[in-house]
């Protein structure tokens, strides 16, 4: 297994977007890529972290950038401020993702037809939008997600089947926000796996969210046995493509 990381400069329009691919240079046959869409700090060495793990499992990953010029932010100020300048421009976030789609379809080795996108957090909310909008992907997984959704007027089919692994103890999601979640991704006629986790809170799947959390008084906190399970549940939907 040779696993290589290297840095990757994509366009949406005229904002530079920066990612990281990941890919073991031994495989030859093409194979299944994966988007990994970061948190709300931005395309972090987190982020990079998780693409790499998929690689060792044999995909070809991109940890993209949605925030235009690897911006990334270590305060949670600098963090809200990303993050809100993202929400508010749903057409820019759109456009960053299909770049990002793109550019990982034109990769050596991918196979163009078997695409999924992963996310964490503020992530876990841009791959259910993107599956919400229709687009042509076979797998979304949202891990924490924000899971605060537009549902597009009129509805479109989704396509993609989408895992949802959510933390029950997760103040940041209130229940009104699953509820209107799970109401449009069944208007959509969403194959929905929606996957609660007793006791886990926001940010479960991230080693340094308990830290962050102690650190900038935040409800979130690692949790590693749920990181486990949903990790494992990943690697399942991602084998059935």
């Amino acid at each position: 297994m040779t696993i290589t990381s290297i840095p990757l400069e994509y366009h949406a329009g005229n904002t530079r977007l920066r990612g990281s691919l990941c890919r073991d240079t031994g495989i030859k046959e093409s194979r299944p890529g994966v988007l990994v869409v970061h948190e709300a700090w931005g395309c972090n060495a987190y982020a990079k972290s998780r693409a790499r793990q998929l690689a060792e499992l044999g995909y070809v990953a991109l940890a993209l950038d949605m925030y235009g010029d690897g911006r990334s932010a270590e305060d949670l100020d600098g963090a809200m401020a990303l993050y809100g300048e993202a929400m508010a421009d749903p057409a820019a976030m759109r456009a960053r993702f299909e770049a990002a789609l793109v550019t990982l379809r034109e990769q050596p080795g991918v196979d163009a037809d078997r695409i999924a996108a992963i996310g964490y957090c503020f992530g876990g909310t841009v791959v259910t939008q993107m599956a919400l909008d229709g687009l042509d992907l076979q797998l979304v997984a949202s891990f924490h997600g924000g899971l605060a959704v537009r549902p597009p007027e009129p509805p479109v089919p989704v396509t993609a089947k989408v895992l949802v692994c959510h933390g029950e103890a997760d103040v940041l999601v209130p229940p009104e926000t699953v509820a209107a979640f799970k109401a449009a991704m069944a208007q959509g006629g969403a194959q929905l796996e929606f996957v609660n986790y007793p006791g886990a809170m926001h940010g479960f799947s991230n080693p340094g969210a308990t830290e962050k959390g102690r650190k900038f008084d935040m409800p979130v906190a690692y949790d590693a046995a749920t990181d486990a399970d949903s990790w494992q549940r990943l690697q399942q939907a991602l084998q059935a493509l």
